[in-house]
């Protein structure tokens, strides 16, 4: 008979080191998706849904066909449709013939969605109080160790 071969322990500390990275990991998220709801702000504040501000706030960098909206709001065509029908109609965007292939339509930023959209932006950009009250030195480790964990860091 063949024993199965079972798979090596896990060093001394894995386990501790596994459970605090979830413990931080849960509060990182707690901390961004529950502890002050910046969604809810940015709904009641310009009074539409959160998707149609992400909507607006795509459109900042400059215009977009709708097929590149869809793309970056990771939505299908239809549903994107009735997102800009709606900002058009509350007058946030406008929507006009590509110039170089008639079938497609370009969404821009009207002053309106641009102020809607620069609004938002503010609002998900204040950090939340628990930050502002860590001491210079705790934020200035947060700080280094942040920039260790960002996607861009070498």
């Amino acid at each position: 008979m063949t024993e199965t071969p079972h798979p090596a322990p896990d060093p001394p500390g894995d386990a501790d080191q596994a459970a605090r990275a979830a413990r931080v990991w849960a509060a990182m998220s707690a901390l961004v998706l529950t502890g002050e709801d910046r969604r809810k702000e940015v709904t009641e504040t310009l009074g539409i849904s959160f998707f149609r501000a992400k909507a607006l706030r795509r459109l900042l960098a400059g215009p977009l066909t709708q097929r590149e909206l869809s793309a970056r709001l990771a939505t299908d065509k239809p549903q994107t449709s009735l997102i800009v029908d709606d900002l058009e109609q509350r007058g946030y965007v406008t929507r006009s013939v590509h110039p170089d292939d008639r079938r497609c339509k370009v969404v821009t930023l009207t002053p309106a969605g641009t102020d809607a959209a620069e609004q938002a932006e503010r609002i998900l950009a204040r950090p939340p109080r628990a930050l502002l009250e860590l001491a210079p030195e705790e934020l200035a480790v947060l700080d280094r160790i942040m920039a260790r964990l960002s996607p861009e860091a070498p």
